[in-house]
C-alpha cells in the first residue's frame, strides 16, 4: 500500500476502526473522570494552601502512572502470549464495572474513593498499554505504521481534549456529577461494544508458548534484555519515556496554574488544557504529512527543540500576563482571551503540544517497527514501565519544586525546559541516528523547495 494514500483511508478499514474507536473510548473515560477530579480538588482547595492543593493534585497523578510501573510486565507477557483482540474485550468489560463505582463516587463527592478509582483506572489502562502498541503493527502494513500512529496519537489526545472539556466543565454545573457518572458509564459500554468488533490478533507460535512470570522485577530485567537488542529502540524508550515526563508535568500543573498564577475561572482550565491537547493532536496529523508515510527519526529532533523553546517563552508570557492583571479579579475566560498576553500564552501551550505530537509518533512507530514480532508487546511494557517511572518522577519533581522548594509553576515550567535540552541532547550524541536523519530530512526538504 502507497504511501501517497491519504492517511485516514485506515478509518474505511475493520482492521483499524474499531480498535481506534476502543482506544478512543478508553482515553475519553480516563480523562472524563480525571479531569473532573483535578477541577474539583482546585476548585474546593482554592481558598486553601498553595502547597496542599499542588500536593493532592501531583498525588492524583502519580496515583494513576504507578500501575503500569507494577504491572506493565505481565501485561507485556500476556499481551505476547494471547490473542491481542481477546484481552482487549477482557479489560473493557472490566472498565464498566470501575465506571460504576466510579458514578457513586461523584455521587458522594468522595475525593478519597475517586482517588481510589483513578489508580484502578491506571490498573486498566496499564493492561491495555503493551496491547494497544502491539496489534497496530499485528494489522497494519509497514507503509501503514506511521499513519496508524499517527491516527491513534491524534485520537488519543483529542478524547483528552474532549476529556478535559466535558470532565472538567460538567462538574462545575448543578447536577452535573451526576450527569458525568451516567456519561463514564455509557462510554464505556460503547467501548465494550466496539471491543467486540476487533479482528483477531493472535499470538506468535513461539510467544504462545512460553509461561507467564508473575514476578515483574526479574521479567522486568528480561524485558529489559529484549528492548537492549537494538539500541535505537533502547533510546527510543528513555525519548517516550521523557516526553511523558514533560508532558504530564505541563498537563498536572495548568489546572492550578490556570486558577492560582492566572487567576482565572476554573472554566479557564479546560481552554489551557484544550490549546496543549490540540496541538499534540495537530503536530500528530502533521508527522504523516512532513515523512511522506515513512517513519523519520529526523522530527524528533525538530520536536524537541520546539518543546524548549516555547516552554522557555511561556515563562516569559506568564510574568508579562502576572504584570498586567495585578488586581487579583477572577478572570473569566473570555476577558482572558482579549488580552494580548493571554493570548501568547495560549499560543505557548498549543506549540508546546504542537511540537509534542512531532516528538512522539515517529519515536512509538519506531519501537513497534525495529521491534520483533513475537517480542513488541513485552518490549512495550519496558516502554509503559519506563514511562510510568518518569512520569512519577514528575509527580516527585512537581512535589519537591512546588511544595517543597516553594517555586512558582511558571519557574518549574522553565527549569523543565533547560531539562529537556540537557536530556534529549545527551540521546542525540548517544544515538546520531537522529541528527543524521534530521540533517538528511532537512536537506532533502531543501532540495524539493528549489
Amino acid at each position: 500500500m502507497g504511501n501517497n494514500r491519504g492517511q485516514f483511508h485506515l478509518f474505511t478499514k475493520r482492521r483499524f476502526l474499531p480498535f481506534f474507536i476502543t482506544q478512543f473510548l478508553g482515553a475519553l473515560n480516563d480523562n472524563l473522570f480525571k479531569n473532573a477530579l483535578l477541577v474539583i480538588i482546585v476548585s474546593s482547595a482554592v481558598a486553601s494552601a498553595d502547597s496542599n492543593t499542588n500536593f493532592t493534585t501531583n498525588l492524583a497523578a502519580g496515583l494513576f502512572i504507578l500501575p503500569f510501573f507494577l504491572f506493565s510486565t505481565v501485561a507485556g507477557h500476556l499481551a505476547d502470549r494471547f490473542d491481542k483482540a481477546y484481552l482487549i474485550r477482557r479489560i473493557k468489560f472490566a472498565e464498566i464495572i470501575l465506571m460504576l463505582i466510579g458514578c457513586f463516587s461523584l455521587w458522594q463527592t468522595n475525593i478519597n474513593l475517586m482517588l481510589a478509582v483513578l489508580f484502578l483506572l491506571g490498573v486498566q489502562s496499564a493492561f491495555f498499554g503493551p496491547i494497544k502498541y502491539a496489534i497496530i503493527p499485528q494489522h497494519m502494513s509497514h507503509n501503514e505504521l506511521l499513519a496508524a500512529n499517527a491516527q491513534v496519537g491524534m485520537g488519543t489526545f483529542v478524547s483528552i481534549l474532549l476529556g478535559t472539556l466535558i470532565g472538567g466543565w460538567l462538574v462545575t454545573e448543578p447536577q452535573g456529577s451526576m450527569q458525568l457518572g451516567a456519561l463514564i458509564i455509557l462510554v464505556a459500554i460503547i467501548g465494550w461494544l466496539s471491543s467486540c468488533q476487533i479482528p483477531n490478533a493472535p499470538a506468535e507460535q513461539k510467544a504462545s508458548e512460553q509461561l507467564v512470570s508473575f514476578n515483574p522485577i526479574r521479567e522486568t530485567a528480561v524485558n529489559y534484555r529484549l528492548a537492549k537488542h537494538n539500541k535505537t529502540v533502547l533510546y527510543c524508550i528513555f525519548s517516550s519515556s521523557w516526553f511523558w515526563l514533560y508532558g504530564a508535568c505541563f498537563l498536572t500543573q495548568v489546572p492550578n496554574f490556570s486558577v492560582a498564577i492566572l487567576g482565572g475561572d476554573p472554566k479557564l482550565i479546560s481552554i489551557l488544557l484544550g490549546a496543549f491537547i490540540i496541538g499534540v493532536a495537530i503536530g500528530s496529523l502533521c508527522c504523516t504529512r512532513l515523512s511522506r508515510g515513512r517513519v523519520e527519526p529526523g522530527l524528533v529532533p525538530m520536536g524537541a527543540i520546539g518543546l524548549s523553546l516555547f516552554a522557555i517563552d511561556l515563562f516569559f508570557s506568564s510574568t508579562a500576563y502576572a504584570q498586567i492583571n495585578s488586581s487579583g479579579d477572577t478572570v473569566l475566560p473570555l476577558a482572558f482571551l482579549s488580552m494580548p498576553a493571554g493570548l501568547r500564552i495560549l499560543a505557548d501551550l498549543l506549540f508546546i503540544g504542537l511540537f509534542g505530537g512531532l516528538f512522539i509518533v515517529p519515536i512509538n512507530a519506531m519501537i513497534q517497527s525495529k521491534t520483533d514480532g513475537a517480542s513488541r508487546a513485552r518490549v512495550v511494557s519496558v516502554n509503559n514501565i519506563f514511562n510510568s517511572l518518569f512520569m512519577v518522577s514528575g509527580s516527585l519533581l512537581g512535589m519537591f519544586f512546588l511544595s517543597y522548594l516553594d517555586w512558582s509553576i511558571p519557574q518549574f515550567f522553565l527549569l523543565l525546559a533547560f531539562f529537556n535540552i540537557a536530556y534529549m541532547g545527551t540521546i542525540f550524541y548517544l544515538e546520531p541516528v537522529f541528527v543524521q536523519s534530521f540533517t538528511r530530512w532537512a536537506n532533502l526538504k531543501h532540495l524539493n523547495r528549489q
